[in-house]
């Protein structure tokens, strides 16, 4: 099975979801590993919420945040491919944005990597200011022909309002991506949503703090939430 992770970026700050906690980055990609040693080809996608996102700046040109929120995410990618490699399992970055330290994002290399066993990490989102890290998980999957779009959170799986503010809030097993564009549930951004929808890439959102959730994705136990056409 191929997966394509969407991993936030405070979840390498650990508790404070702030800058490095490198037992947490550890802890995360030892879960990570555990899959892929299982003969599963992975591609994570990080985003940069840990240090900054362009679309909260209060103070800086929203086109410069984002590119600052961007170079975020490339330091969390390369926090994350250090860790992969210390513990065993080989890992490259790609990067949305031209460095001549790392590899400009390519499917045909990208695919190749992982045909040979290694893990992608992605920096940098798609390159652009504007969209999230949402919509580059979206298009990164359809790149990469993943199985499945596994977008790891706080909380347990879509629900029909936010159940950090309403204990009422109900959760759905399986949803349409039209249910979840017309409901404007709000999980993923809904360009990324849409890119998923038209490129048939499965999507389970479930929440991280399961340390076996992976394992039981790719055990068919869909936990979470399942969207689907």
């Amino acid at each position: 099975m191929r997966l394509l992770i969407k991993l936030s970026g405070e979840a390498l700050g650990g508790e404070s979801k702030q800058g490095f906690d490198f037992d947490a980055i550890d802890e995360i990609v030892r879960r990570i590993i555990e899959v892929h040693n299982k003969g599963h080809e992975i591609a994570v996608v990080v985003g940069g919420g840990n240090f900054m996102r362009g679309r909260d700046s209060k103070v800086m040109d929203r086109i410069n945040a984002d590119y600052t929120g961007m170079i975020a995410t490339i330091m969390n990618a390369i926090a994350l491919t250090d860790s992969f490699n210390r513990l065993g399992s080989h890992a490259v970055i790609q990067t949305g944005i031209k460095m001549e330290c790392f590899e400009y994002t390519n499917k045909d290399i990208a695919n190749k990597e992982l045909s040979g066993g290694n893990i992608i990490v992605y920096g940098g989102g798609i390159g652009k200011p504007g969209p999230s890290t949402d919509t580059c998980a979206s298009l990164r999957a359809t790149d990469i022909n993943a199985d499945i779009l596994v977008k790891l959170t706080t909380v347990d799986g879509v629900y029909d309002s936010d159940p950090r503010e309403n204990k009422d809030a109900k959760m759905y097993d399986y949803v349409s991506y039209d249910e979840v564009i017309s409901k404007e549930l709000k999980i993923m951004d809904m360009e990324g949503i849409k890119a998923c929808r038209d490129n048939n890439v499965k999507i389970i959102v479930t929440n991280m703090n399961n340390k076996n959730c992976l394992l039981d994705i790719v055990n068919g136990k869909y936990i979470g939430t399942t969207i689907y056409k």
